[in-house]
């Protein structure tokens, strides 16, 4: 793992942001680089997406990052039983990545997941819509701007009207 991550440090080193070691090895990488650091990755043995997420960084209190959003995706090699952690700011003014689907199939659904949540795009991506929202939703409701009172409203809409279908009132 040594050789690998020594190899990661030069290859990728224009590309590179920050590399640290928490529980695993994690690459903070710029947009431009990642594609190939993710298939170097992937031809090295890290062959499982395990996941892929958005942070968003909104007023982020310990400390100020460039970015407000950040891709984040944790790839394991199952031969080694190796996880590796690769993290991509995503600027809030060209909010997109690159797809993975055409590496990993799953990546569909983390990718859907992540647009629906916080609004990025992913360039590449074969059907990039609404997953767990409805196709109507105004708004990303992960984001740390995302008004919660409107949810409180609908919220308290729909309670109304069904205590007062249940009394057998009109709505």
């Amino acid at each position: 793992m040594e050789e690998l991550l020594k190899e990661i440090q030069e290859k990728f080193s224009k590309y590179l942001l920050k590399v640290e070691e928490r529980d695993c090895p994690v690459f903070v990488i710029k947009r431009e680089g990642f594609l190939d650091l993710i298939r170097f990755l992937k031809e090295a043995g890290f062959n499982h997406l395990i996941d892929l997420c958005g942070v968003d960084y909104l007023n982020y209190k310990p400390e100020k990052k460039e970015e407000r959003f950040e891709v984040v995706y944790h790839l394991y090699d199952m031969e080694k039983k190796t996880l590796i952690r690769v993290k991509v700011p995503i600027p809030e003014n060209d909010c997109w990545q690159y797809s993975l689907t055409s590496l990993w199939k799953t990546a569909n659904w983390f990718e859907r997941e992540c647009f629906d949540m916080f609004g990025i795009k992913f360039k590449g991506h074969p059907d990039l819509r609404r997953l767990l929202m409805p196709e109507d939703w105004e708004g990303y409701p992960l984001r740390k701007d995302y008004p919660l009172y409107l949810e409180e409203e609908r919220e308290w809409k729909f309670y109304k009207e069904f205590k007062a279908k249940a009394k057998g009132q009109k709505v």
